[in-house]
């Protein structure tokens, strides 16, 4: 079973992805350009082609990652509209759109019966995600999120 979550342990590394490819993406890179400046003038256009190549490969690790993580922020916010539609009083179930995705996906660790109010203190005070983590008392952990 997972460790209990909360504010200061909500944070998630994908091991294979931060420790391993990452590192080794940039150590590519970092080499390409080492054996460019050493073999200079020597075969220059391939070893700048290497130095593209590199980069190009550090970046397509970027955008795949962003890619990941964005379509989980979609999932999250349908999640958490499906959610206050259910627990918010009717008078506030009219501003759910209001709600940015930091925001949605910030109160997505709050429990049920602390959702209603910590949303609508959220929209009324136009809180920041971070300060909506912080306001959270019973920690709904999310042990999915990659």
């Amino acid at each position: 079973m997972p460790a209990t979550q909360t504010f200061k342990s909500h944070t998630r590394y994908y091991p294979l992805f931060h420790f391993i490819i990452v590192p080794l993406l940039l150590l590519n890179f970092i080499f390409s350009i080492y054996i460019t400046i050493h073999s200079w003038p020597g075969w220059q256009h391939t070893h700048l082609w290497g130095i593209v190549m590199a980069l190009v490969l550090f970046m397509i690790a970027g955008v795949a990652r962003g890619s990941a993580i964005k379509a989980q922020d979609r999932v999250i916010r349908l999640e958490e509209r499906l959610r206050l539609a259910a627990l918010l009083p009717a008078a506030d179930r009219a501003h759910i759109d209001e709600f940015t995705v930091p925001q949605l996906i910030a109160l997505r660790f709050a429990s049920d019966a602390e959702l209603p109010d910590l949303a609508h203190r959220a929209l009324t005070k136009n809180m920041a995600p971070k300060a909506i983590k912080e306001a959270i008392v019973t920690w709904r952990p999310d042990h999915h999120r990659v």
